[in-house]
């Protein structure tokens, strides 16, 4: 969500519960994953669960930039 604003971001987590939720979400899978790469060896269980993450991250970011294009339609909002 590069091209995303931080100001906007922020408009939307503040008024759109369900964007909160899931910049909330993104923002856990990011810390977990960064955890997940610091180290030299993963498990079998922790390879299966970066991959989980990084798809389920994946849908998170969509469904964000849908309601960001939703929310620029309504607004039509230069963010």
């Amino acid at each position: 969500m590069a091209s995303v604003t931080e100001e906007l971001k922020q408009e939307l987590a503040e008024n759109n519960p369900e964007f909160d939720t899931l910049l909330r979400q993104h923002r856990e899978h990011e810390q977990r994953l960064a955890e997940l790469a610091s180290k030299s060896f993963l498990s079998s269980d922790e390879e299966m669960e970066e991959k989980r993450l990084k798809k389920e991250k994946l849908l998170l970011k969509d469904r964000m930039e849908e309601i960001v294009r939703e929310h620029k339609a309504r607004v039509g909002s230069p963010h």
